[in-house]
């Protein structure tokens, strides 16, 4: 049975979105014995298959571990506070460099890796050539930024004054097998689909075959918050390797599963400090019950709270918003106490801690933030959560397992390759 927020998570949608499919009797709610509430079948949602390709198939609950054949190596490019980096370390990718402007978030990198090498400062400082041909797969969760089209032939140099370009800039001069992009949604619309084009064209010029650009929600990789992001894979043309997209589990994990001991974590979350609301909004929110939101308040509040967004158009369900215990957190920002994207705790009328956020985002426990506290939740609002990260680096090695077990059969019969 699936309570009304894990299928509202697991297609999606939004409760009003729900409540207009029962008034037109496309998906009828059943009614859980115990306690009356709404629930749903996993046959109920069969109609919705063509939209979750894979979602009715046996999947595991917890990743596929794939064992390394041999040290497969990386470099990162804007790697923050290292959601991505930590991910794709679990996965058994080692980290040759990594990239990042942000003093704080270099020191969290430096604090919890000693050992990984972070370059800390402005990427287009770095001459990557030394590492050509060392390199297994290049990563980098770049900011999208408009080129220049007019009478541009839009190849790299044309590029340049952009992040992306020194994305590129690396695939360039270090030629990996795999190269790996990252990026919110929003980047496929960016400049009516020429943004994202444009990116493709380049890495195609540089001799890699870009898969078609695939949105993956985290909800669907053991991660309690829906997230959106879009990746983008290149396979370098000279080679066979054959990529996999991972595939979406039916377990959907929910904001207790973050914050409360169980199959995400052995233990309840650690105290920790956070923000706090200001008594103003505190009064509104107190209002607001679990899973609800500004439209659950009474109408006078509503409209001094929504000011002139009362009178707009849609359903704008991340404002004044308090996640339950039973549903997924919406997607984190770099404020929990922003204004009009709140986020707040299902009991208490405050924001998420430091460590409840960094659980939301599926960071360990023993992972360490520095900073002040309002950089603290910008580096993890801005991270890509763990385990996401964790299964597209098990994607990863198991296509260059494939590969290598292709190219050189003999030397790893015999044991010649060098093993993790």
């Amino acid at each position: 049975m699936l309570t009304t927020s894990q299928v509202c998570a697991l297609l999606g949608v939004s409760r009003e979105t729900l409540r207009r499919w029962e008034k037109s009797g496309k998906l009828t709610p059943l009614r859980n014995p115990m306690n009356r509430y709404k629930v749903y079948t996993m046959d109920q949602l069969r109609q919705f298959e063509q939209i979750i390709p894979n979602l009715f198939q046996d999947q595991a609950e917890s990743p596929t571990s794939i064992k390394p054949l041999k040290k497969y190596t990386s470099i990162e490019l804007f790697a923050g506070a290292g959601g991505l980096a930590l991910g794709l370390e679990q996965a058994g990718l080692w980290h040759s460099l990594l990239s990042e402007i942000d003093r704080d978030a270099c020191a969290t990198l430096r604090t919890n890796r000693p050992t990984w090498e972070v370059v800390e400062g402005d990427v287009k400082n770095i001459d990557f050539s030394p590492y050509l041909g060392q390199i297994d797969v290049v990563t980098g969760g770049f900011p999208c930024q408009a080129f220049s089209y007019a009478g541009k032939r839009l190849g790299l140099e044309d590029a340049r004054g952009t992040l992306f370009y020194e994305f590129a800039r690396c695939v360039k001069e270090t030629q990996p097998l795999i190269c790996v992009g990252e990026n919110v949604r929003g980047l496929l619309r960016h400049d009516n689909g020429k943004t994202i084009k444009t990116m493709v064209g380049i890495l195609n010029d540089l001799g890699y075959h870009v898969l078609a650009p695939k949105i993956l929600n985290s909800v669907h990789y053991r991660v309690p918050q829906k997230r959106e992001r879009v990746f983008i894979i290149g396979i370098r043309n000279d080679t066979n390797i054959q990529f996999a997209w991972p595939k979406p589990s039916t377990r959907i994990y929910c904001l207790k599963d973050a914050l409360k001991k169980g199959d995400l974590y052995n233990n309840d979350v650690p105290k920790s400090p956070g923000q706090r609301y200001p008594e103003h909004k505190k009064r509104v929110l107190k209002l607001v019950p679990p899973g609800g939101y500004w439209r659950d308040l009474p109408e006078n509040i509503q409209k001094e709270y929504m000011k002139a967004s009362y009178y707009l158009s849609g359903g704008r369900t991340g404002i004044a918003r308090r996640i339950a215990w039973d549903e997924p957190s919406l997607t984190l920002t770099c404020s929990p106490a922003q204004k009009q994207t709140e986020r707040c705790h299902p009991e208490e009328t405050r924001p998420f801690t430091i460590r409840e956020y960094a659980r939301i985002q599926t960071f360990p426990d023993d992972w360490k933030f520095t900073g002040s506290m309002s950089s603290q939740y910008a580096q993890i609002g801005n991270a890509v959560p763990v385990n996401l990260a964790e299964a597209i680096g098990n994607s990863i090695v198991a296509a260059l397992n494939s590969y290598y077990q292709t190219q050189e059969p003999h030397k790893i019969h015999n044991n010649e390759l060098e093993l993790v």
